[in-house]
């Protein structure tokens, strides 16, 4: 362990994240659903998803970026679809009292569906699709962003990394397998985390204000992120703009407030989720099919499932501790 750093136990990290959220303005009932999932991030491995991202969360809610204490409000517009207005609050509580809903109606009619705008940084998609998987559903999640992604063939940002999350139920509440991931080739953080700690970053990670490779961090914030797998990831991430922006009826990425500044501008970023009940649906063969498919894939050496190396950080961690660096440590406690 290095000096500079320390290890908490999940306990001692749950006090922290919780006492800054409050004491930088969040109210009690908000800042619950949002401490698990920022925990659950950093025990899966996620380092500079979780801890890194809490001191901005803190921030804009003392700056009024967002609203700490804002109460989602829920449209059912039918039995099998909600629209929910964020408030101008985290994404969070909107996603978590939307699920209350949703839940329910998935298992009852077979599929529904939610739609957030006015919203905030979801933060690990993944979080929320594992949520309504280990509830037995299967589950689809979107979530847009500011732009940093150019077009094939441009050089101006339009859309975010824009990730879209899948998860299957597995057996007794566990998730079978989980995919969560950006439409660019790597996450915006690691390139922003590379340019405040003086690192190069390896090729296809981002582009210049050109549209050329670059492997300075500095070039690529003022450029572009490279697409995943080219006009493949592009594409995807017009599936979530869409699902985001159009359908759930929020802002596109170059009308959002930016997702760090302290400008007063609220970010307005929107979610989607889709949830379905797989045994009506299969008639029956969903478990079986699942089981069958996850074993083709683990009986090959050194094959993996997606979300496999996410569980065994959280055994690895919930042992040796989460490491965190003093300063931020230090920053994070005067928050509460």
């Amino acid at each position: 362990m290095a000096e500079d750093e320390i290890r908490l136990t999940p306990a001692a990290a749950r006090k922290l994240i919780r006492e800054a959220l409050t004491g930088a303005g969040t109210s009690p009932a908000n800042a619950a659903y949002f401490t698990e999932a920022i925990l659950d991030t950093e025990l899966s491995g996620l380092e500079g998803h979780g801890f890194y991202w809490l001191q901005y969360y803190c921030e804009h809610v003392r700056s009024g970026k967002v609203n700490g204490k804002a109460r989602p409000k829920i449209e059912a517009l039918s039995p099998v679809a909600l629209r929910i207005d964020a408030n101008r609050g985290f994404a969070h509580p909107a996603i978590e009292a939307g699920f209350r809903r949703l839940v329910p109606a998935a298992k009852k009619f077979g599929i529904a569906g939610m739609g957030i705008h006015n919203s905030y940084n979801a933060a690990t998609l993944g979080f929320h699709t594992g949520n309504l998987a280990k509830q037995g559903l299967v589950a689809f999640g979107f979530t847009n962003a500011m732009p940093v992604i150019a077009p094939v063939g441009g050089s101006v940002p339009v859309i975010g990394t824009n990730p879209m999350s899948f998860a299957v139920p597995g057996a007794k509440g566990k998730i079978a397998f989980l995919i969560d991931q950006s439409s660019s080739a790597v996450a915006w953080t690691a390139v922003k985390r590379a340019a405040d700690e003086g690192r190069d970053i390896p090729p296809g990670w981002a582009l210049d204000r050109n549209g050329r490779p670059t492997t300075n961090p500095h070039e690529g914030l003022e450029g572009s992120m490279a697409p995943a797998g080219g006009y493949k990831g592009f594409g995807q991430g017009l599936i979530v703009e869409v699902m985001c922006a159009a359908l759930a009826g929020a802002l596109r990425g170059p009308e959002m407030g930016s997702f760090m500044e302290n400008d007063g501008k609220p970010i307005g970023c929107g979610q989607f989720f889709i949830a379905l009940e797989p045994r009506m649906f299969s008639g029956g063969a969903f478990a079986k099919q699942v089981k069958a498919l996850a074993k083709s894939i683990t009986a090959q050496k050194g094959a993996r499932l997606p979300n496999a190396r996410r569980e065994e950080s959280q055994k690895r961690l919930r042992k040796d501790g989460l490491p965190i660096a003093r300063s931020l440590h230090e920053r994070l406690k005067s928050f509460a």
